[in-house]
Protein backbone atom coordinates (compact mmCIF):
# COMPACT_ATOMS: atom_id res chain seq x y z
CA UNK A 1 0.00 0.00 0.00
CA UNK A 2 1.34 3.41 -0.93
CA UNK A 3 2.01 5.92 1.81
CA UNK A 4 0.56 9.40 1.78
CA UNK A 5 3.37 10.84 -0.34
CA UNK A 6 3.55 8.08 -2.94
CA UNK A 7 0.17 7.99 -4.61
CA UNK A 8 -0.58 4.77 -6.50
CA UNK A 9 -1.20 6.36 -9.90
CA UNK A 10 -2.27 3.12 -11.51
CA UNK A 11 -5.08 2.55 -9.02
CA UNK A 12 -6.24 6.15 -8.85
CA UNK A 13 -6.19 6.64 -12.63
CA UNK A 14 -8.32 3.53 -13.13
CA UNK A 15 -10.75 4.63 -10.42
CA UNK A 16 -11.08 8.14 -11.88
CA UNK A 17 -11.55 6.83 -15.41
CA UNK A 18 -14.34 4.48 -14.33
CA UNK A 19 -16.01 7.09 -12.11
CA UNK A 20 -16.08 9.67 -14.90
CA UNK A 21 -17.48 7.16 -17.36
CA UNK A 22 -20.21 6.22 -14.88
CA UNK A 23 -21.24 9.86 -14.47
CA UNK A 24 -20.82 11.49 -17.86
CA UNK A 25 -22.28 8.91 -20.24
CA UNK A 26 -22.53 10.63 -23.63
CA UNK A 27 -22.16 14.10 -22.16
CA UNK A 28 -23.00 16.56 -19.39
CA UNK A 29 -26.09 17.82 -21.17
CA UNK A 30 -27.03 20.34 -18.46
CA UNK A 31 -23.74 22.19 -18.79
CA UNK A 32 -23.63 21.75 -22.57
CA UNK A 33 -27.11 23.22 -22.95
CA UNK A 34 -26.83 26.15 -20.54
CA UNK A 35 -23.21 27.35 -20.67
CA UNK A 36 -21.43 28.48 -23.81
CA UNK A 37 -18.37 26.52 -24.88
CA UNK A 38 -15.15 28.23 -23.84
CA UNK A 39 -16.64 29.90 -20.76
CA UNK A 40 -14.04 30.30 -18.00
CA UNK A 41 -14.74 30.33 -14.28
CA UNK A 42 -13.47 29.79 -10.76
CA UNK A 43 -14.70 27.66 -7.84
CA UNK A 44 -13.61 27.12 -4.25
CA UNK A 45 -13.85 24.08 -1.99
CA UNK A 46 -15.61 25.33 1.15
CA UNK A 47 -15.45 23.44 4.45
CA UNK A 48 -18.79 23.35 6.30
CA UNK A 49 -17.93 21.06 9.20
CA UNK A 50 -15.05 20.49 11.63
CA UNK A 51 -12.81 17.52 11.00
CA UNK A 52 -9.72 16.23 9.24
CA UNK A 53 -9.30 17.03 5.57
CA UNK A 54 -8.67 14.13 3.20
CA UNK A 55 -8.73 13.69 -0.56
CA UNK A 56 -6.98 16.85 -1.72
CA UNK A 57 -4.27 14.90 -3.51
CA UNK A 58 -6.92 12.76 -5.15
CA UNK A 59 -8.86 15.88 -6.20
CA UNK A 60 -5.75 17.15 -7.98
CA UNK A 61 -5.61 13.90 -9.92
CA UNK A 62 -9.30 14.14 -10.82
CA UNK A 63 -8.99 17.70 -12.08
CA UNK A 64 -5.87 16.81 -14.05
CA UNK A 65 -7.43 13.78 -15.68
CA UNK A 66 -10.59 15.65 -16.64
CA UNK A 67 -8.76 18.72 -17.92
CA UNK A 68 -5.04 19.26 -17.45
CA UNK A 69 -5.42 22.97 -18.19
CA UNK A 70 -7.35 23.55 -14.96
CA UNK A 71 -5.37 25.54 -12.38
CA UNK A 72 -5.70 24.47 -8.75
CA UNK A 73 -4.36 26.50 -5.83
CA UNK A 74 -4.14 24.31 -2.74
CA UNK A 75 -4.61 26.15 0.55
CA UNK A 76 -5.07 23.20 2.93
CA UNK A 77 -3.52 19.75 2.68
CA UNK A 78 -4.52 16.20 3.55
CA UNK A 79 -4.40 15.55 7.28
CA UNK A 80 -4.96 19.15 8.36
CA UNK A 81 -7.61 20.06 10.90
CA UNK A 82 -10.41 22.07 9.31
CA UNK A 83 -13.37 24.16 10.46
CA UNK A 84 -16.44 25.73 8.83
CA UNK A 85 -15.51 28.52 6.45
CA UNK A 86 -12.06 27.20 5.59
CA UNK A 87 -11.15 27.08 1.90
CA UNK A 88 -9.29 23.91 0.95
CA UNK A 89 -8.44 24.98 -2.59
CA UNK A 90 -9.56 27.05 -5.55
CA UNK A 91 -9.80 25.84 -9.13
CA UNK A 92 -10.00 27.93 -12.29
CA UNK A 93 -10.42 27.23 -15.98
CA UNK A 94 -13.13 25.77 -18.19
CA UNK A 95 -16.48 25.88 -16.40
CA UNK A 96 -17.55 22.73 -18.24
CA UNK A 97 -14.53 20.90 -16.84
CA UNK A 98 -15.05 22.25 -13.32
CA UNK A 99 -18.69 21.12 -13.35
CA UNK A 100 -17.76 17.70 -14.71
CA UNK A 101 -15.28 17.23 -11.87
CA UNK A 102 -17.44 18.76 -9.13
CA UNK A 103 -19.48 15.78 -7.93
CA UNK A 104 -16.67 13.24 -8.21
CA UNK A 105 -14.34 15.49 -6.22
CA UNK A 106 -16.97 16.11 -3.55
CA UNK A 107 -18.10 12.48 -3.28
CA UNK A 108 -14.52 11.33 -2.75
CA UNK A 109 -13.40 14.12 -0.45
CA UNK A 110 -16.51 14.07 1.72
CA UNK A 111 -16.21 10.34 2.34
CA UNK A 112 -12.45 10.33 2.76
CA UNK A 113 -12.62 13.30 5.15
CA UNK A 114 -15.34 11.56 7.15
CA UNK A 115 -13.18 8.45 7.49
CA UNK A 116 -10.08 10.47 8.37
CA UNK A 117 -12.05 12.46 10.95
CA UNK A 118 -13.50 9.39 12.63
CA UNK A 119 -10.14 7.62 12.60
CA UNK A 120 -8.45 10.64 14.13
CA UNK A 121 -10.96 10.71 17.00
CA UNK A 122 -10.05 7.09 17.78
CA UNK A 123 -6.33 7.81 17.52
CA UNK A 124 -6.68 10.64 20.03
CA UNK A 125 -8.48 8.34 22.48
CA UNK A 126 -5.55 5.90 22.19
CA UNK A 127 -2.94 8.49 23.16
CA UNK A 128 -0.83 7.16 26.03
CA UNK A 129 -1.35 3.52 25.01
CA UNK A 130 0.78 1.37 22.71
CA UNK A 131 -2.33 0.26 20.83
CA UNK A 132 -2.78 1.17 17.16
CA UNK A 133 -6.16 1.26 15.42
CA UNK A 134 -6.57 -0.85 12.28
CA UNK A 135 -9.12 -0.77 9.50
CA UNK A 136 -10.66 -3.93 8.00
CA UNK A 137 -11.90 -5.28 4.65
CA UNK A 138 -15.35 -3.88 5.45
CA UNK A 139 -14.98 -1.28 2.74
CA UNK A 140 -17.07 -0.07 -0.19
CA UNK A 141 -16.37 -2.22 -3.29
CA UNK A 142 -14.23 -0.22 -5.69
CA UNK A 143 -13.31 2.36 -3.05
CA UNK A 144 -11.06 0.29 -0.77
CA UNK A 145 -7.85 2.04 -1.78
CA UNK A 146 -9.36 5.48 -1.13
CA UNK A 147 -10.97 4.45 2.17
CA UNK A 148 -7.81 2.86 3.51
CA UNK A 149 -5.84 5.88 2.32
CA UNK A 150 -8.20 8.06 4.39
CA UNK A 151 -7.59 5.88 7.46
CA UNK A 152 -3.86 6.58 7.15
CA UNK A 153 -4.52 10.30 6.74
CA UNK A 154 -6.45 10.17 10.02
CA UNK A 155 -3.52 8.52 11.80
CA UNK A 156 -4.70 4.92 11.70
CA UNK A 157 -2.90 1.85 10.36
CA UNK A 158 -3.94 -0.33 7.46
CA UNK A 159 -4.58 -4.00 8.13
CA UNK A 160 -4.27 -6.33 5.16
CA UNK A 161 -5.39 -4.69 1.95
CA UNK A 162 -7.09 -7.75 0.50
CA UNK A 163 -7.06 -11.52 0.47
CA UNK A 164 -3.64 -11.57 -1.14
CA UNK A 165 -1.28 -9.86 1.33
CA UNK A 166 -1.80 -11.82 4.55
CA UNK A 167 -3.11 -15.17 5.70
CA UNK A 168 -5.89 -14.39 8.17
CA UNK A 169 -7.43 -17.59 9.48
CA UNK A 170 -10.90 -16.68 10.75
CA UNK A 171 -13.57 -18.79 12.42
CA UNK A 172 -15.04 -20.12 9.16
CA UNK A 173 -11.58 -21.13 7.93
CA UNK A 174 -10.98 -23.00 11.19
CA UNK A 175 -14.32 -24.77 10.98
CA UNK A 176 -13.93 -25.71 7.30
CA UNK A 177 -10.34 -26.84 7.83
CA UNK A 178 -11.33 -29.20 10.64
CA UNK A 179 -9.89 -27.30 13.56
CA UNK A 180 -7.18 -24.89 14.62
CA UNK A 181 -4.28 -27.33 14.31
CA UNK A 182 -5.23 -28.32 10.77
CA UNK A 183 -5.71 -24.71 9.72
CA UNK A 184 -2.34 -23.52 11.07
CA UNK A 185 -0.45 -26.56 9.75
CA UNK A 186 -1.97 -26.28 6.30
CA UNK A 187 -1.32 -22.51 6.14
CA UNK A 188 2.36 -23.03 6.92
CA UNK A 189 2.61 -25.90 4.44
CA UNK A 190 1.07 -23.64 1.80
CA UNK A 191 3.68 -20.95 2.38
CA UNK A 192 6.50 -23.46 2.13
CA UNK A 193 5.03 -24.96 -1.02
CA UNK A 194 4.44 -21.67 -2.78
CA UNK A 195 7.42 -19.74 -1.46
CA UNK A 196 5.18 -16.81 -0.51
CA UNK A 197 6.29 -14.52 2.30
CA UNK A 198 3.06 -13.74 4.15
CA UNK A 199 2.30 -13.24 7.81
CA UNK A 200 -0.18 -15.61 9.43
CA UNK A 201 -2.85 -14.33 11.79
CA UNK A 202 -5.46 -16.52 13.44
CA UNK A 203 -8.72 -15.56 15.11
CA UNK A 204 -9.73 -17.17 18.39
CA UNK A 205 -13.16 -17.04 19.99
CA UNK A 206 -12.38 -18.11 23.55
CA UNK A 207 -9.56 -19.04 25.91
CA UNK A 208 -9.73 -22.71 24.92
CA UNK A 209 -8.99 -21.86 21.31
CA UNK A 210 -6.26 -19.47 22.47
CA UNK A 211 -4.61 -22.28 24.45
CA UNK A 212 -4.62 -24.44 21.31
CA UNK A 213 -2.89 -21.71 19.31
CA UNK A 214 -0.32 -21.12 22.03
CA UNK A 215 0.47 -24.83 22.08
CA UNK A 216 0.94 -24.95 18.30
CA UNK A 217 2.56 -21.59 17.60
CA UNK A 218 3.60 -21.03 13.97
CA UNK A 219 1.60 -17.79 13.62
CA UNK A 220 2.57 -14.11 13.76
CA UNK A 221 -0.54 -12.53 15.25
CA UNK A 222 -3.55 -13.62 17.29
CA UNK A 223 -6.91 -11.93 16.84
CA UNK A 224 -9.04 -12.02 19.99
CA UNK A 225 -12.59 -11.74 18.71
CA UNK A 226 -15.43 -10.47 20.91
CA UNK A 227 -13.41 -10.70 24.12
CA UNK A 228 -14.78 -8.46 26.87
CA UNK A 229 -12.07 -6.29 28.51
CA UNK A 230 -11.61 -8.52 31.55
CA UNK A 231 -11.23 -11.61 29.36
CA UNK A 232 -9.02 -9.73 26.92
CA UNK A 233 -6.68 -8.77 29.74
CA UNK A 234 -6.47 -12.40 30.80
CA UNK A 235 -5.75 -13.48 27.21
CA UNK A 236 -3.00 -10.87 26.83
CA UNK A 237 -1.38 -12.18 29.99
CA UNK A 238 -1.52 -15.75 28.64
CA UNK A 239 0.10 -14.70 25.36
CA UNK A 240 2.78 -12.85 27.35
CA UNK A 241 4.32 -11.06 24.38
CA UNK A 242 4.99 -14.19 22.31
CA UNK A 243 2.75 -12.98 19.49
CA UNK A 244 1.30 -9.70 18.30
CA UNK A 245 -2.25 -9.28 19.51
CA UNK A 246 -5.35 -7.76 17.94
CA UNK A 247 -8.75 -7.17 19.54
CA UNK A 248 -11.89 -6.96 17.42
CA UNK A 249 -15.66 -7.10 17.78
CA UNK A 250 -17.88 -4.82 19.83
CA UNK A 251 -15.29 -2.07 20.09
CA UNK A 252 -16.55 1.49 19.54
CA UNK A 253 -15.22 4.97 20.10
CA UNK A 254 -16.59 5.21 23.63
CA UNK A 255 -14.93 2.03 24.89
CA UNK A 256 -11.79 1.83 22.75
CA UNK A 257 -9.54 3.15 25.51
CA UNK A 258 -10.80 0.47 27.90
CA UNK A 259 -9.67 -2.19 25.44
CA UNK A 260 -6.36 -0.46 24.82
CA UNK A 261 -5.70 -0.44 28.57
CA UNK A 262 -5.61 -4.25 28.43
CA UNK A 263 -2.28 -4.06 26.61
CA UNK A 264 -3.36 -5.21 23.15
CA UNK A 265 -1.14 -4.23 20.21
CA UNK A 266 -3.92 -3.50 17.71
CA UNK A 267 -7.62 -2.83 17.71
CA UNK A 268 -9.46 -3.38 14.42
CA UNK A 269 -12.65 -1.46 13.79
CA UNK A 270 -14.83 -2.01 10.73
CA UNK A 271 -16.78 1.11 11.69
CA UNK A 272 -13.89 3.26 10.46
CA UNK A 273 -15.11 2.58 6.93
CA UNK A 274 -18.45 0.79 6.87
CA UNK A 275 -20.64 3.26 8.76
CA UNK A 276 -18.83 6.55 8.58
CA UNK A 277 -20.59 9.92 8.27
CA UNK A 278 -19.29 11.97 5.34
CA UNK A 279 -17.93 15.42 6.14
CA UNK A 280 -19.87 18.38 4.74
CA UNK A 281 -17.91 20.10 1.94
CA UNK A 282 -19.08 22.22 -0.96
CA UNK A 283 -17.62 23.41 -4.27
CA UNK A 284 -18.99 26.84 -5.15
CA UNK A 285 -18.41 29.24 -8.04
CA UNK A 286 -17.04 32.67 -7.18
Amino acid sequence: MANLKTLDKKLTDLFIKNAIAEDVGDGDHTSLSTIAQGTQGKAKLIVKEEGILAGVELALEIFNQIDNTLKVEVKLHDGEEIKPGDIAFTVSGSTHSILLAERLVLNCMQRMSGIATQTNRIVKRLEGYKTKVLDTRKTTPGLRYLEKWAVRIGGGVNHRIGLYDMILIKDNHVDYAGGIKNAITQANDYLKRTGKKLQIEIEVRNLEELQQVLAIGAVDRIMLDNFEPALLKQAIAMIDGRFLTEASGGIVEDNVAEYAACGVDFISMGALTHSVKSLDLSLKAF
